[in-house]
């Protein structure tokens, strides 16, 4: 039985995880240390070194493999990083080069696949539905992303680009994209929309989420209940169209956006509103392993 070594790497810190063996997946030691992004591609490749080495240290194991869940996905074709906001990443091969300084083998998912792979094995879904076909794991933050695990495997895609929901057309409204396009989900749905839309309403600008998500419960401010509302209606037409394609068993929803309840009793029935169903069976699950599933997750990759 081999140790597991999973790299979750964040936009300001990177996670690293060693867990004993597939089997049992007992913790070994957890590490965490800051990205420090703002100092170039090559500094965080220096501190994923400088990480592993620390595991090295702790555990007294040497890695054979290192699965790494990133912000952003591996091109199958040019292998560069692309998609990612943290963009000193972009087109560069970071694959080869970490397999390069760490002399071990390299697996690189996006960080909603480890989190999906993560409460896919050993979260949410094993509890609530074992025998899940298919498993789409959300994580709606400070941006949006996906990942879909089908039969205990990640669906990558042709292009690496599987999973990528908040990057398809949503409404005018959101307007533009990092990304470069208008509208997408991310526009909308993520934390930060969220935020942007109440502000924009005239609501208090030294408010976040969580609280304007309270406001809106308690219905002591019109600007919080409008935005709230505005999320359920747009979250039902979004996800119904990732049900009418995958038809998946289980949708599990990270990130903090994902901890609003609502989602899970008024976002079903507006869901149940844009299926191509007479019914819903899809079950929408908070996941069970929190910040802790990206780094389970990129350590169980193949």
């Amino acid at each position: 039985m081999k140790p597991l070594w999973g790299i979750d790497l964040g936009g300001t810190k990177i996670e690293g995880v060693v867990l004993d063996s597939n089997e049992n997946k007992r913790i070994l030691t957890r590490l965490r240390i800051p990205t420090e992004q703002e100092k170039g591609y090559y500094h965080i490749i220096h501190q994923i070194e400088k990480l592993i080495d620390r595991m090295v240290v702790e555990t007294g194991l040497m890695p054979s493999k290192i699965g790494i869940g990133t912000p952003g996905l591996l091109d199958p074709e040019t292998q560069t990083i692309k998609n990612s906001n943290t963009t000193c990443l972009i087109d560069k091969p970071l694959k080869a080069d970490l397999e390069r300084a760490l002399k071990v083998r390299i697996s690189i998912a996006n960080d909603a696949n480890c989190f999906a792979l993560a409460e896919s094995q050993v979260g949410i879904v094993p509890e609530m539905y074992p025998n899940a076909e298919v498993i789409f794991g959300v994580i709606m933050g400070t941006g949006v992303g996906a990942g879909i695990v089908a039969n205990g495997k990640v669906i990558n895609g042709r292009q690496g680009i599987a999973g990528e929901w908040g990057h398809n057309f949503l409404h005018d409204s959101g307007g533009h994209c990092y990304c470069g396009k208008s509208g997408c989900v991310e526009t909308i749905l993520s934390g930060k929309a969220l935020e942007r839309y109440y502000y924009a309403l005239g609501g208090n600008k030294s408010l976040l989420l969580p609280e304007i998500y309270v406001r809106a419960r308690q219905e002591t401010d019109m600007n919080a209940v409008k935005t709230i509302k505005r999320l359920i209606k747009y979250y039902g037409k979004a996800i119904a169209q990732v049900i009418n394609i995958l038809d998946p068993g289980v949708i599990v929803l990270g990130g903090g956006v994902g901890n609003i309840d609502l989602l899970y009793t008024e976002g079903v029935e507006e869901t149940k509103k844009h299926v191509f169903n007479n019914r819903l069976d899809t079950l929408f699950l908070k996941p069970k392993l929190g910040d802790s599933a990206g780094v389970f997750g990129a350590a169980m990759l193949d």
